[in-house]
Parts: C-alpha cells; structure tokens; sequence
C-alpha cells in the first residue's frame, strides 16, 4: 500500500487539516469518534484572528464554564497526559482563558504540571478566595511528583561531593578511615609482606558546624522565569533539609523578598514568590552580599536571563566584589526543560570575564551541578561535557 492511499495516513492529515473546505482533497471520511476529536482539536486551533462575517468555522470555547469543562475532559479523553497539556497550554496562550484557572471545578479538571504551576503563581494575587485552595492543592500534586523524582538524586550528589571535600589526603591516625584506604591501595598489595602497602591514607574530615556550607539561591521571578522559579523553589527545600548546608533563598523583580523562613514547605515557598514585573539583579546581589558570612564557604547561585533593568556597571561591579571575597558565584540563565533559553547575551559574556561562569540547566542535571560546584570543579569545563556546550 502506498503512502498515499494508506488510511491511517490519511485519518492524521484529515484531522491536521480540520474540517470544512480544507479537508475535501484527502477524500477521506471521520467516524464518530474521530469527529470529536476533531471538534476537539477545532475548538483550539481553527481560529481566525479576525474571522469573516459569515465564516465561523472551528468550535471555540465561547464564554461558557460548562463548555470549557467539557473540552477539558475531552482532551483527557482522547489524547495522553504529555499532549494535553501542551494543549492546555495553547487554550491559555491563544485563547486568553485564564478565567478558566479562576474557577475551582475548572481548575481541578486540568493536568498539573510545571507550566500550570507557573499560570496559578503568576495569577496568585488576583485569584479568588474559593479557587485559592484547588490552586495549592494543584501545585502541591506537581511538586509531590517533582519531589519524588528529583529529592534523592540531589541530596545523593551533594552529600557525595561534601564527603569527598572532606576527605584528607593525610590524616592523623584517629582520622583514618580503614575501609576506604584499604580499598584505595589494593593494587599495592605485597606478596612478600603478605599486606597491603597503604600509598595513600584515606580520612575522615573533621566534620564540625564551622565547615558547614552556605548556598545562596538568588531566583529572578520576573515572569518569564516562571518554570525557573518552580524548580528552583522545589530545589531550595531540598537543600534546606541537608545538614550540612545553610541554605537561603531569595526571591526578586525589581524588589527584593527573603522567603528564606519558607524553605521548610516548597508550596509555601512557592506562593511567596510573585511572577511578573521588571528585573533588579544588582539590587538582589546587593542584599546577598549582606547575607554571606564566610565568604569562602559560600556558593552563590543567580537564577536569571540578566535582563537588568537596573544599572549594569553596578551589577558586574557587585558580581566582582562577591567573586574578590572569595565567594564562589554561578549564573543559570534557566532552570527548566524548555529548550535554549531567552537571555542577555552581553551580560553573561561580561560574567564569563569575570569568572562567573553563565549556562542553562535542566532539573535532572541540577544534583550534578551542584556537586560540581561544591567540589569547586571548573563549571565551564562541566557545562561543556555535561551540557554538551
């Protein structure tokens, strides 16, 4: 059988095309179900930014909460969790239906994910007390699933990268760790002696409260940050719950909030935050500085695209008297699985010349990230290999 005269080729062709006059050169004809998936798809996609008089071609979703709850149930009916929400997305986008996030029999008819998470933070100040609580209950599913993928693998990187920092090279005698030194040296092996010959001792650190590390998480929530600040919310209380970190966090626009105090609920956290708005690095940095103090001790990472609406000589020399102290700095242009980021190209090159190395991150290769980082490894030489830059 010929691509041309295949069915199911066809079937897919007739549903991309849609119906009325566009569809007539496929000659092939919907069954009932196919029908409502392709008033599904109409509803979203068949609209004309200034329709004809006369032509009204392709479903809508008018103005009614019973319709809209309809389609939403459709679109779960017919295609898989990955696809509907993509078209939810485009419903917001194309359609303008943030109303439908105001309802709370809408809102729960709707997949989480990150996206979403982002719509209901953006909308958090306007939306109505009775939908408030779905809209928690709807980021605190995502972030449960987030949580249950991404929390162990980060506490695993970490823990592993602060014990290896932590490990001498020639520790005293009471610091001697056996088991590893023993593994460490069995090439050495001396049949002679019948022992191993220990090249290199292996210890423990001397893990007290004065070596404990500082992470700073400065999080730009201007709102094209929106699946930025998710994650890095979801990643602040994961760090917050390692001992051997002190972790801040730090939320801006133009204006600066530590939701610090929040740490110990990523929700809460997250509902602090307020998406939208313009941007004021230098003025976050600013209120960092004031929080570090052992400066060699602390890694501070800037979650922004660096679209500064501030003074830009202010904020390179900010990001040079933190790097001069001997803070350790990391630029992320994004936190997400969006693809290559929106950014201010001159502003991460005039980072680079600073030492501050700038690069875009996905959540599943932030653990690794940061152990890199702990263990103060070359992040550019890093990026280049994990990131494939």
């Amino acid at each position: 059988m010929t691509q041309a005269n295949d069915p199911d080729r066809l079937r897919r062709w007739r549903l991309v095309l849609g119906g009325g006059s566009g569809a007539e050169g496929t000659g092939f004809p919907l069954s009932e179900e196919d029908g409502s998936v392709d008033g599904v798809l109409a509803a979203l996609y068949d609209q004309r930014e200034e329709p004809r008089s006369g032509d009204r071609r392709g479903g809508g979703l008018g103005a009614s909460a019973p319709r809209v709850a309809r389609w939403l149930g459709d679109i779960r009916r017919y295609f898989p969790g990955s696809v509907v929400q993509v078209m939810q997305r485009d419903a917001v986008d194309r359609l303008g239906l943030t109303r439908m996030l105001m309802e709370p029999e809408l809102l729960s008819a709707v997949e989480p994910d990150v996206h979403l998470v982002g719509t209901l933070l953006s909308l958090n100040g306007v939306l109505p007390e009775e939908t408030k609580e779905t809209a928690r209950s709807v980021v605190r599913t995502v972030v449960a699933e987030l949580e249950a993928r991404l929390a162990e693998p980060t506490r695993a990187a970490v823990r592993g990268a602060l014990d290896r920092a932590a490990r001498a090279q020639r520790p005293r005698a009471a610091d001697i760790d056996w088991g590893r030194t023993v593994h460490a040296n069995l090439k050495h092996y001396s049949p002679e002696l019948k022992t191993i010959v220990p090249e290199k001792l292996v210890g423990f650190g001397r893990r007290q409260h004065s070596v404990q590390r500082e992470v700073i998480l400065a999080v730009d929530q201007s709102g094209s940050m929106a699946e930025s600040v998710v994650y890095s919310g979801l990643f602040g209380a994961v760090l917050a719950s390692m001992r051997a970190l002190s972790t801040k966090f730090v939320a801006f626009d133009t204006a600066v909030v530590d939701l610090t105090e929040h740490l110990d609920d990523p929700v809460d956290l997250l509902f602090g935050t307020q998406l939208g708005g313009g941007t004021d690095i230098n003025r976050a940095l600013t209120y960092c500085q004031q929080l570090v103090e052992r400066p060699e001790q602390t890694l501070l990472v800037l979650i922004s695209d660096l679209y500064e609406g501030g003074v830009r000589e202010e904020l390179l020399r900010r990001v040079g008297e933190l790097v001069g102290s001997g803070v350790q700095v990391v630029t992320l242009l994004a936190l997400s699985d969006s693809g290559a980021p929106f950014y201010d190209h001159d502003n991460a090159a005039a980072l680079a010349e600073l030492g501050v190395p700038a690069f875009a991150c996905t959540p599943d290769l932030f653990p690794d990230l940061m152990a890199a980082a702990l263990r103060r490894d070359d992040l550019g030489r890093w990026a280049s290999t994990a990131l494939g830059d």
